[in-house]
């Protein structure tokens, strides 16, 4: 058991859009991930994922409506339901989700990451 600084952890990744796992728990992985940019319309069959903005502002786009989230500020974002991460500045962000979850869910491009690194 070592605690975590999550400022020192976002000092090491210098990718945007490349998560990275900062900790497991009960089948669970914390992972951090810098964001810039849009990333692409997907959803993920099986799990939930949770998005909690540590730095900076993002929304999360939906067929019908964006959601803006703020440095402080978490959405779960249901299984099934499709959405597009999207930055216009850099944002900092933890993810909270099943260790099963595929970045880009039901799509695979050249962004889906099929083994994430620590950090």
């Amino acid at each position: 058991m070592e605690k975590v600084n999550i400022a020192q952890k976002f000092e090491h990744i210098t990718e945007y859009w490349k998560p990275y796992i900062a900790a497991e728990l009960n089948g669970q992985l914390v992972k951090l991930d810098k964001l810039k940019g849009e990333f692409v319309w997907h959803h993920h069959e099986n799990e939930d994922e949770m998005f909690l903005v540590v730095k900076g502002r993002f929304r999360i786009e939906f067929r019908d409506r964006k959601v803006w989230l703020e440095a402080g500020e978490f959405l779960v974002v249901p299984r099934g339901v499709e959405h597009r991460p999207v930055a216009d500045e850099e944002a900092w962000l933890l993810l909270f989700e099943p260790a099963s979850t595929l970045n880009t869910g039901n799509v695979v491009n050249e962004r889906t990451l099929h083994q994430l690194e620590r950090v």
